[in-house]
């Protein structure tokens, strides 16, 4: 058995078993594919009542303006589709679109 070096680090739990482990964030998105991380501040936003495309909007300091803009509608039809909570699949598609995310990002 060596002793190599890790970036790794093991937690143990109140009985003194193994609990939780630590890994480098790169090595984490390198095993987990970064596209499928979503930011905390989408995560908070949504926890504080924001609709996952008005959280996504906010975080990529984007106004209605901008994205119906991208998607060839109005404001106002943009604005009724980021009110829904869960959008049909093909309005997320198009609105993914728009974010330059994919579709299943906006599914929380």
């Amino acid at each position: 058995m060596t002793n190599a070096p890790t970036d790794i680090q093991i937690i143990n739990g109140p009985d003194g078993e193994p609990a939780f482990v630590v890994i480098p964030y790169q090595q984490y998105v390198a095993q987990h594919g970064g596209t499928e991380l979503i930011p905390h501040q989408v995560v908070s936003r949504i926890v504080d009542g924001a609709t996952p495309i008005r959280a996504w909007r906010e975080h990529l300091n984007l106004t209605q303006e901008e994205v119906a803009k991208r998607m060839g509608i109005s404001q106002p039809a943009f604005a009724q589709q980021e009110a829904v909570n869960k959008p049909r699949r093909a309005t997320r598609e198009k609105i993914a679109m728009a974010f330059g995310i994919r579709a299943d990002q906006l599914e929380l």
